[in-house]
């Protein structure tokens, strides 16, 4: 079964719309498909689940709570968990106010219970995709011990570059201290523009760096924000625009990746 994060510190670049839209193709190509919204903002949850996600309960801070209290039969995972309108896809919903557990969480050392509710699901689903927030906290930081590999997605910005080797840093910490199976699975260059040149540069950088970025480039494109609105990945809403098939280019180099790697 595949665990996968999406994380950056830095907002705005794009975890959200990477997350759900490689677990749509993964749920449309039949596997059992879970994402995991560990993000105050709910973005994944809203894109997932229309307006109403506030309304799907329990959610992630119901599963985080019942870790801060000894109970004698607690609620297992699956109860999290709520079916989306699409096929072989669920997701476990975030809460605006998730961010109000953080310090009792860390206080009570709670950093591998993620990881632990996800081993039970482990016969239940083929993949899963963890949305973060962006931050390193407590809640990254529970996404990265659960996980098997890691994906970055990266807006071609100056700052974000600068930013990028503070993040690997941080993920080859937590490999050393909590995860020592967690692999960087590679750089997405989100919000590519082919044409400008600084973006072209700054990719062309990363290369020289050896820095592991992956072939795909995912495009800026107005057709996300409709998907967002219409709460429709876009393997669904628009299956032959190109946006969709840069994701579905990704998720097979990711997947061919995989296949090397066994």
């Amino acid at each position: 079964m595949m665990r996968r994060v999406v994380f950056n510190q830095k907002g705005g670049v794009g975890k959200s719309s990477i997350a759900v839209n490689l677990a749509a193709i993964s749920a449309s190509r039949g596997l059992r498909t879970l994402v995991v919204d560990l993000d105050p903002q709910c973005n994944s949850s809203h894109y997932l689940l229309g307006e109403d996600y506030a309304d799907y309960s329990p959610d992630i801070r119901g599963f985080f709570e019942q870790t801060l209290s000894f109970q004698l039969k607690p609620a297992g995972p699956e109860q999290f968990i709520h079916p989306t309108r699409f096929d072989n896809l669920a997701v476990m919903p975030a809460n605006t106010e998730l961010g109000d557990l953080q310090s009792k969480l860390e206080t009570k050392h709670k950093i591998y219970k993620l990881r632990d509710a996800l081993d039970q699901l482990d016969a239940e689903y083929d993949a899963i995709y963890i949305d973060t927030p962006p931050a390193f906290n407590f809640f990254t930081l529970s996404a990265l011990v659960a996980a098997k590999r890691c994906l970055i997605p990266f807006d071609c910005d100056e700052f974000a570059r600068q930013a990028l080797y503070n993040l690997l840093a941080n993920v080859h910490e937590t490999r050393a201290d909590h995860n020592a199976g967690l692999e960087v699975e590679g750089i997405v260059v989100n919000q590519y523009q082919s044409r400008a040149t600084a973006p072209r540069q700054i990719v062309e950088d990363l290369e020289a760096d050896n820095l592991p970025v992956l072939k795909s480039r995912i495009s800026s494109s107005v057709k996300m924000k409709e998907s967002h609105n219409e709460a429709s990945p876009l393997v669904h809403m628009a299956p032959g625009h190109k946006l969709t098939q840069e994701f579905m280019a990704l998720y097979d180099e990711l997947h061919e990746e995989v296949a090397l790697a066994v």
